[in-house]
């Protein structure tokens, strides 16, 4: 089994309700979605994130509008649909207590080793 393998279906996994969570209160087109990731060392590439934007589109998560830019081409701005902060209230629910379950479980592995 390779790590960088397992490490990058961790990310795969979390980078959903990663771009739900940056879309929060705050529209934001692709450049920006993707610098907020970079910031927090969660590299992804433009490849990756489009075909995830059109999926959680197509399933009625977001909205986008087209703006004009001062410096470049117009701008496909996302946010969120209700459904889509409805959904992102719940995989926090799920994030929060599967982040919690781990640390049980990691945490005691820990303390078995002393």
């Amino acid at each position: 089994m390779k790590l960088e393998n397992t490490k990058a279906q961790m990310r795969k996994g979390v980078l959903e309700y990663c771009i739900l969570s940056i879309l929060d209160g705050h529209d934001a087109y692709v450049a920006e979605i993707l610098e907020t990731l970079k910031d927090a060392k969660m590299l992804v590439v433009e490849g990756t994130i489009y075909p995830l934007l059109t999926r959680l589109k197509n399933a009625g998560l977001l909205n986008y509008r087209w703006e004009e830019s001062t410096s470049g081409p117009p701008r496909k701005y996302y946010t969120l649909t209700e459904n889509g902060k409805t959904f992102l209230t719940e995989l926090t629910k799920t994030w929060d207590n599967l982040q919690q379950a781990v640390t049980i479980v990691t945490s005691k592995k820990n303390t078995n080793d002393e």
